[in-house]
């Protein structure tokens, strides 16, 4: 008796179709760039510590400042939102580059700058004599101000401010008039910084720093820029 070989129940694969010649591969999301403007000097800057005293001004040499920053940002021809601070010399920086742009300010709370307490107001001559101020200096992630925000919860509501930016722009590029110790905690964060190394970052009236947030994370392309091409930032 010849015996049989069972047959098969199993279905042969279906064959891949080949790939199209020069088919591109998916690109990820386009990064968002963000040109963060610390506001321009004002009668009181590298005197007082203002903080978030209303009724401070820019000084003539602050207009001047934010004028030019509104020449070079508007250079660019692709700017698409101006977001500032609500404190006046925020939003007066913003004012000029907003209409380079060809834009309205809007504003933005968590742009604002930290919360300085009980120092608000305070010159600058007179709080570095105080024990408190090397604690400011070399361990910030330590230091609250009397009756006002830790270093850490102004470092934290800047990103997350900058990060709803981000996700009401992708892909665009965006202005943020901010303040000088907002900046460079957001520049700590891009860069991995620890915030007690956050003080060695320099950020001047009206300079300009440009960060691009990528789903791969954020590349900072620029800090503290105050007269290069900014049309020549890209990375590397």
């Amino acid at each position: 008796m010849t015996s049989r070989r069972p047959t098969s129940t199993k279905k042969a694969a279906p064959k891949k179709a080949p790939a199209k010649k020069g088919a591109k591969k998916p690109q990820p999301p386009a990064g968002t760039l963000v040109l963060m403007v610390r506001h321009g000097q004002t009668p009181t800057t590298g005197a007082v510590l203002p903080g978030r005293a209303k009724g401070l001004h820019l000084a003539e040499t602050g207009l001047a400042q934010a004028e030019r920053a509104g020449q070079r940002i508007g250079a660019l021809n692709k700017v698409r939102a101006v977001y500032a601070s609500p404190m006046e010399r925020t939003q007066e920086t913003a004012a000029p580059i907003a209409k380079a742009c060809g834009l309205r300010v809007r504003t933005h709370k968590g742009l604002v700058e930290c919360d300085f307490g009980a120092w608000t107001g305070k010159k600058l001559s007179d709080l570095r004599k105080l024990p408190e101020w090397r604690t400011v200096q070399d361990y910030p992630s330590g230091f609250r101000f009397p009756k006002g925000e830790s270093f850490p919860e102004m470092q934290t509501r800047m990103v997350d401010a900058i990060s709803d930016l981000v996700a009401k722009h992708p892909g665009e590029t965006i202005v943020a008039v901010s303040h000088a110790d907002t900046i460079k905690a957001a520049v700590a964060s891009a860069m991995g910084t620890h915030l007690d190394l956050f003080q060695r970052i320099v950020v001047s009236p009206c300079s300009v720093t440009a960060i691009l947030y990528t789903s791969g994370g954020p590349v900072v392309l620029a800090v503290n820029s105050t007269g290069d091409d900014l049309g020549t930032l890209v990375p590397s």
